[in-house]
């Protein structure tokens, strides 16, 4: 869990720095739009916190993370794929986010997370 819980908080801050990066270059760089950049910015700011609360509660050993800590893996997938298909060192972190989310994956559906959360199969 602790595993998990570090990965997506990770994702969590990674997001978060992407979405202040642009909304700093849309206020401050010359961006062909600027309003577009700004928006971009504060959109991925609001989508970091969704890994962010989600790896607190796995943290905390909250049942209800379980489910918005896989969703982020999830759309994390396709980004992945996006990058990849960027080319040259977008590779490489496609490469990256990819294991990450499939490894968090595999740790957020593993039966000792899921009875460290308190989940199971219904009697």
């Amino acid at each position: 869990m602790t595993a998990a819980a570090a990965l997506t908080g990770l994702e969590g801050l990674a997001l978060a720095a992407a979405g202040m990066y642009l909304l700093v270059m849309g206020l401050l760089g010359k961006p062909n739009s600027p309003q577009q950049a700004e928006m971009g910015g504060l959109t991925v700011l609001a989508l970091s916190a969704l890994p962010l609360a989600a790896a607190r509660g796995l943290w905390l050993r909250r049942r209800w993370s379980r489910g918005p800590a896989m969703i982020t893996q999830i759309m994390a997938l396709p980004v992945a794929w996006t990058l990849f298909n960027g080319g040259g060192v977008l590779i490489a972190a496609a490469v990256a986010l990819a294991v990450v989310a499939v490894g968090t994956l595999v740790l957020l559906v593993n039966p000792t997370a899921t009875e460290a959360l308190g989940i199971g199969p219904r009697e």
